[in-house]
């Protein structure tokens, strides 16, 4: 009778069959092969909780289903958070900054939803760009880092970089005949962010190289973060080549956008020093200090008191032309001048 069952339904004979075969050594399985097996599937949180986890489940009663569940849940959040450390790392931030310590009331013109647009996956995917211009602690580092992170987040790769080091590292890379293998370092990560461009002087082929990242990730729809405190019309003079400094931009802005940020320096605001300072003495006060009473000589008082000799020459010579000088004869010892033209005055005044 047996025998016909399973000619009958020899799948289900089969399957049976595995059941009995595995059911045991499943459960004769040792804490060391457990170890063995979570190792080579890589599953690395799952080998440190599982126990704990075990325990718990059994306490409250969970399915198969639910412990199983928690399990891989556990696993793909260790790794997310892994995954979003290293990245992190690797992007060579100078320093950790988020959208929202970002302080927008501070702009005047700068709102929340047009960086807004830049923080979700569209800006990756589709290639987007963006320089952000303004002077010195403005913000543009800070919106630069939290636009990066967040495209981290989101699942891609980001570089952090200074102009200056990028320009030397692939001046140099260029110098040794290796500009293609050190272009790579720019070109792989999905996002590049490129800080302080127009702050210090480069090298004569500055925008030379800087083409050659610009270009390529321009070709391959990956997005550029440019901070500057220069506007685009000086990068010629910064990069020493207007033409190629003029294709840089063209390329960047193609599916770019140019943001200017205003608003007073975040790292002075504490300082006040928007304000009027105050006059006279007060102003020269420093650090205790009371102002001189007899002021050193500066240039604007040296000029102003040859503008004041001047004058006084050519009055003088006016009136000697004139045969008096308010009432006094003209011949007097003490006004006793020499018939110099204004103009040879002066220089004998300057001499």
């Amino acid at each position: 009778m047996r025998k016909e069952q399973f000619k009958k339904n020899p799948r289900d004979a089969s399957m049976t069959t595995k059941q009995d075969d595995n059911t045991p050594k499943s459960l004769e399985l040792s804490e060391g092969q457990l170890e063995v097996h979570f190792r080579r599937l890589n599953l690395a949180h799952t080998r440190r909780i599982y126990q704990e986890v075990a325990v718990r489940a059994e306490k409250e009663s969970w399915s198969y289903r639910d412990f199983l569940a928690l399990l891989l849940a556990e696993e793909v959040a260790r790794r997310k958070q892994t995954r979003l450390q290293r990245c992190t790392r690797s992007a060579h931030f100078p320093f950790f900054k988020t959208i929202d310590e970002f302080d927008f009331t501070l702009q005047s013109t700068l709102r929340e939803s047009v960086i807004g647009s830049y923080l979700g996956l569209d800006f990756v995917t589709e290639g987007r760009s963006l320089i952000l211009h303004g002077k010195t602690g403005r913000g543009k580092t800070h919106l630069a880092v939290a636009i990066g992170y967040r495209a981290i987040q989101n699942g891609f790769e980001t570089l952090f970089t200074t102009a200056a080091e990028l320009i030397e590292d692939l001046s140099n890379a260029s110098k040794r005949g290796n500009l293609q293998e050190s272009l790579a370092t720019y070109t792989h990560p999905h996002v590049l962010v490129i800080d302080e461009v127009g702050y210090l002087t480069y090298g004569p082929d500055a925008a030379n190289v800087l083409f050659h990242v610009v270009n390529d990730r321009h070709l391959r729809k990956r997005p550029m973060i440019f901070t500057t405190n220069k506007p685009l019309n000086e990068w010629g003079k910064v990069l020493h080549d207007e033409d190629m400094a003029a294709a840089i931009l063209d390329r960047v802005l193609e599916r770019g956008r140019f943001i200017h940020l205003d608003g007073p320096s975040g790292r002075t605001r504490h300082l006040n020093l928007e304000e009027v300072l105050p006059g006279g003495r007060d102003r020269a006060r420093i650090s205790g200090i009371d102002l001189p009473e007899f002021p050193e000589p500066t240039v604007d008082n040296a000029k102003m008191w040859i503008r004041i000799v001047k004058t006084v020459f050519r009055m003088i010579w006016y009136w000697r032309s004139r045969g008096s000088l308010m009432g006094w004869p003209i011949t007097s010892p003490q006004f006793s001048v020499k018939s110099y033209p204004p103009s040879e005055m002066w220089y004998s005044v300057r001499t």
